[in-house]
């Protein structure tokens, strides 16, 4: 496999590298940020409405409903222990970021209890609920930070049990789903399931990023030719690959080439300006790293 080639002209689009004491107060930003918006989810959504979608922030709606306990001080009183569990068992990565999430999630609950609520409809709140909390989980992951919670106690069991940790997470959220339909009602753990599932979805859209980028892979008897336009007219890098066909087992060479959503027709009808026969195949890339894209 060739190297990638780069185009001549070199873009300056890109964000530029944070590192050093820049990229810790980006972090601590993106964890407090993240925190924030979970809270405003959390209350505008789901607790009025008693959505009790798993995690440590569902215990919390769970013990307000047959104790009467404000969530926050549910959350504190359960992060705190478990962050120190974390840390005393599975080691130092639970430092100070793990610590942050896990004491700013609470506070900015606490504050932000007595704002207006924007709808008593359980289902739309299942899903804005779900699309906040999901957000800001993926706001504080990408400032390489946690929330806490019972992830921490799925990381224990993990290591204790040899389960895969996705299988340890949804096992505890199942439990906590199970007793809201036991403490609230079925309803109730039904809209959660909802919720939880959205909240899955958008964590991961955060955390792969939201660009529209697309990989084209370009088979053509004329490959120095498309190089050369695409470099040239496109502006584009593009890495040669070795390649031998299936059925006639001659080598050849695969042209990949990253470009932006907005830029696609216009490499579609480069290729086909070049080499009308050309196979072109073209697939999703849900974050793209390095010269010409984002370097965050």
């Amino acid at each position: 496999m060739q190297q990638a080639q780069q185009p001549k002209n070199k873009r300056w689009n890109s964000i530029i590298p944070i590192d050093g004491p820049l990229r810790i107060a980006l972090d601590t930003f993106l964890i407090i940020f993240g925190s924030f918006v979970m809270a405003i989810a959390f209350n505008l959504f789901l607790v009025p409405n008693q959505i009790a979608s798993g995690g440590v922030s569902g215990i919390s709606i769970l013990v307000q409903e047959a104790w009467g306990v404000e969530p926050a001080y549910t959350q504190w009183a359960l992060n705190i222990p478990l962050f120190i569990a974390g840390y005393l068992i599975l080691g130092r990565q639970y430092g100070i970021r793990s610590l942050l999430g896990s004491f700013m999630l609470p506070f900015f609950v606490y504050l932000t209890d007595t704002w207006a609520v924007p709808t008593s409809n359980p289902l739309l709140a299942s899903i804005f609920g779900g699309i906040g909390v999901g957000l800001g989980i993926g706001i504080v992951y990408r400032g390489r930070g946690s929330t806490g919670g019972l992830t921490i106690l799925a990381q224990i069991i993990q290591k204790f049990s040899g389960l895969r940790l996705s299988l340890c997470v949804m096992l505890l959220d199942g439990t906590v789903i199970i007793l809201a339909g036991w403490v609230l009602s079925l309803e109730n753990s039904l809209f959660a399931l909802i919720s939880l599932y959205v909240t899955g979805k958008v964590i991961d859209s955060v955390e792969m990023g939201f660009g529209t980028s697309k990989v084209a892979y370009i088979i053509s008897e004329q490959t120095e030719s498309i190089s050369k336009a695409i470099l040239d007219d496109l502006d584009r890098g593009l890495t040669k690959l070795s390649a031998q066909g299936g059925y006639t087992d001659d080598d050849r060479t695969v042209l990949m080439v990253v470009v932006a959503q907005n830029e696609i027709t216009r490499l579609k009808a480069l290729v086909r300006s070049v080499d009308p026969n050309a196979f072109v195949t073209i697939t999703n890339a849900h974050e793209v790293l390095g010269e010409g894209f984002s370097r965050a």
